[in-house]
């Protein structure tokens, strides 16, 4: 981990506009920032290019950090946000409530139940992968909500939609989600 004077040093040079500094700091937080962006992405090239435009943008806002928060933070929010104006750009209106036959009889945010033990035996590779697979909509309010931290409230201001559009679409992804991994591992269990 770099110190407050070494994050200083590389924030600096990178305003500069050096070289080293640059790829210093894309290589200090590509792991985690890619780690991120596969949540959102529907598969790894998607994930690539929003890290690539997400440090476009660190880069060139890098001067308005002002070091009271974690660089990491506000490189994760810098990313978060990429991610969801790549969705918004791909698809027309991404976070609209989807019709959806297969999904009935959903309830305000589902939660797992405690027979659903098989979670503990996720593996980190069938996890990201059940996500990507989600409709843009889904994973991304997934994504907002369950690994960001954001509540329904900020989702609906950030996204343009209801809160209720917000809770009806964590609660189809999760839906979704525990149908494919659950259908995953009856078809390992054989």
């Amino acid at each position: 981990m770099e110190t407050k004077n070494e994050l200083r040093e590389i924030v600096d040079g990178c305003i500069k506009g050096k070289r080293k500094y640059q790829q210093k700091l894309f290589e200090l937080y590509y792991g985690k920032m890619m780690a991120v962006c596969m949540r959102y992405a529907k598969d790894q090239d998607e994930a690539q290019d929003m890290v690539q435009n997400g440090f476009i943008k660190i880069f060139k806002k890098l001067d308005v950090y002002n070091f009271e928060g974690s660089l990491e933070g506000w490189i994760r929010r810098i990313m978060v946000n990429t991610a969801i104006d790549q969705i918004r750009k791909n698809k027309r209106d991404p976070f609209s409530i989807e019709d959806d036959h297969k999904v009935q009889n959903i309830e305000e945010d589902v939660p797992f139940s405690e027979e659903d033990d098989y979670e503990i035996r996720l593996k980190a590779e069938v996890a990201i992968q059940a996500i990507s697979n989600l409709s843009p909509a889904y994973r991304t309010v997934f994504n907002m909500y369950v690994m960001e931290g954001f509540t329904h409230k900020e989702i609906a201001e950030y996204l343009g939609i209801s809160e209720g559009t917000s809770k009806s679409n964590l609660a189809k992804a999760k839906q979704k989600l525990k149908a494919e991994l659950l259908l995953k591992f009856e078809k390992n269990d054989r």
